[in-house]
């Protein structure tokens, strides 16, 4: 037996007990003719202490990280208690020492900063030394919640292919060559969204998964070539009735993870959402809502904000920041109107209210009907910063500007929690670059088709689509699926789908649709940006255990990496210079 009990286990209660500890020595120090010894492992340190000479010496020749096998008596420490750790009330009196494992010096001082890359080679010492360890306790956490919260209401586990087809989702696939079909390739899943509609045709009825997704993108701090959701499908059901099971699920996790009551969650449209914060996914723990300022420059004689307050396509948008007319610098306005110009927007204006007074460049060129209603939606000694030009352009720009100022204000903490149903998206978008219409969540994604077919302008059609955004991230998302074949053949023809490659990439889901299916919907959390949440960190791979990095490497493993002209030649690959 190696141990008895864990390096965060033991109490006054066990005060006289034989134990037998393992782990890792996080501290050694000889104090006259003593040698104390801090044993630690995931569940906590305790103080061991060496007081027979013949013990002393050979524990005193152990180093840092050593895995070590301890078995003594528990003893209450006294008047030495201590607060630092969980096991501090009691030590243990060495009897037998075995030392288990030699470690080499550590690459690095986990005590001090240090290079993400290094971290990132290391994992397993970070995983070990760091708070990541608790990150991957939470995740443990959250998904045990979750399967249980979905297997008290029906739902069954089910597990869909990771070598699967190739079909047309949003992303680049990822691609596996096959040895046995000559010239053929798998892909790897970007989601299980049609295995999990044909469960439903299989008459399963509800299903779950935490399914391991991979999309071949760009990477940032919220993304990862390969990452997990919490997949989730059922038969007979509308958008109530799954989004009311998601959020009582999300209120579950939160409740057992946190200890956090979560009320109902409010309900937003995607139109009020892009209006009022310029994303779809809003961060409403903070106002500093966009303001609509078209009305006021309608007769102006600033002619870029009168052309654009006349100009269907385009908007012009402010955000004001309060009590803060002083900290803003010609040179921090420019530092912010490069911020803005990086989004797309030509530039970015600026009017303070000085105890009532416009104060602002463009100030010549307002009336007095102009300024008087400015001043209304500034606060005395407040900023509006504002931008004109296309609407979806300034949107963004706009958006990004508002939590930048929110971040710069401290306006927010991570363990402040705000959730939003954003619901009725567009079913279409039209691309201009390739003069064709695409599907906004995806082509499976339930809307009215008659008014589809008779709508001039296909952006105004509503998808049967919502997502729970919680502090400005999109945590989960889904639709009311297209169970009609005839309707589904009609959506590949909206988004430029010809029936041969609809055939072709998606044959065997309309197959299945032919054959009665359901009514049905479903929504996907992802997992990974979940936890990080809850673990008020800034970015998913500190929640992943092997993450990569921006490039979508992993520095540990060194993946991806070159193979052998012998492996190449089994798949029939030739790579070019």
């Amino acid at each position: 037996m190696f141990r008895t009990h864990d390096c965060g286990e033991l109490r006054l209660d066990n005060v006289n007990e034989s134990v037998t500890l393992s782990g890792w020595v996080s501290n050694k120090r000889e104090m006259g003719p003593f040698l104390f010894m801090v044993l630690y492992d995931r569940y906590g340190e305790t103080q061991i202490v060496f007081e027979d000479s013949k013990i002393i010496e050979e524990a005193g020749k152990c180093s840092l990280e050593d895995v070590v096998q301890v078995t003594g008596f528990v003893r209450d420490r006294g008047d030495n208690r201590t607060d630092r750790y969980k096991t501090g009330d009691v030590e243990v009196i060495a009897e037998e020492f075995i030392l288990l494992s030699k470690s080499k010096p550590m690459p690095y001082d986990h005590r001090k900063d240090t290079a993400e890359a290094i971290k990132l080679k290391y994992r397993y010492l970070d995983i070990r030394k760091s708070e990541v360890k608790n990150y991957l306790i939470l995740r443990h956490n959250i998904t045990r919640t979750v399967s249980n919260y979905l297997d008290k209401l029906g739902f069954l586990n089910i597990e869909t292919p990771i070598l699967t087809k190739s079909t047309p989702e949003g992303a680049r696939d990822f691609l596996v060559p096959s040895r046995i079909t000559k010239h053929s390739f798998y892909a790897l899943p970007q989601s299980p969204q049609l295995f999990k509609q044909l469960l439903m045709v299989g008459g399963m009825d509800r299903y779950y998964q935490i399914a391991k997704c991979f999309r071949d993108e760009d990477l940032r701090a919220d993304r990862q070539p390969e990452f997990t959701q919490i997949d989730i499908e059922m038969s007979f059901a509308d958008e109530d009735d799954i989004m009311g099971i998601a959020e009582n699920m999300i209120r579950e996790v939160f409740r057992e993870v946190k200890g956090l009551d979560i009320p109902e969650v409010p309900l937003m449209t995607y139109a009020y959402a892009m209006n009022n914060y310029g994303s779809d996914a809003p961060d409403t723990r903070y106002d500093m809502k966009l303001i609509t300022l078209d009305p006021v420059f309608e007769n102006s004689s600033f002619e870029a904000f009168k052309n654009a307050a006349n100009d269907e396509s385009q908007i012009i948008k402010g955000i004001v920041v309060e009590e803060t007319a002083e900290e803003f610098s010609k040179n921090k306005i420019k530092r912010i109107e490069k911020d803005v110009q990086s989004d797309g927007a030509q530039g970015l204006a600026f009017i303070k209210n000085i105890n009532g007074e416009i104060e602002s460049p463009l100030a010549k060129f307002f009336s007095d009907e102009e300024k008087n209603a400015l001043i209304e939606k500034i606060p005395v000694n407040g900023t509006m910063l504002l931008a004109a030009g296309k609407k979806n352009v300034i949107l963004k720009a706009m958006g990004n500007l508002r939590k930048r100022m929110a971040a710069e204000k401290n306006l927010v903490s991570n363990d402040d929690y705000a959730f939003v149903w954003i619901t009725e998206f567009p079913a279409f978008e039209y691309d201009e670059e390739n003069d064709k219409w695409n599907a906004v969540h995806h082509p499976f994604t339930d809307f009215d088709l008659n008014e589809a077919l008779a709508a001039k302008d296909r952006s105004t059609v509503l998808s049967r689509a919502y997502d729970l955004v919680i502090n400005g991230h999109e945590v989960g998302g889904g639709s009311v699926r297209i169970h009609d074949f005839e309707k589904q053949k009609e959506v590949f023809k909206f988004i430029g789908i010809s029936e041969e490659e609809a055939k072709e990439k998606f044959s065997f889901l309309l197959d299945g649709l032919t054959f009665g299916a359901p009514p049905h919907c479903g929504l996907a959390f992802g997992l990974d940006r979940l936890v990080m949440l809850l673990a008020g960190t800034e970015a998913i791979r500190d929640v992943i255990a092997f993450p990569k990095t921006t490039s979508a490497s992993c520095l540990m493993s060194e993946a991806p990496s070159g193979v052998t002209k012998a492996q190449l030649d089994e798949l029939y690959i030739k790579l070019s210079e």
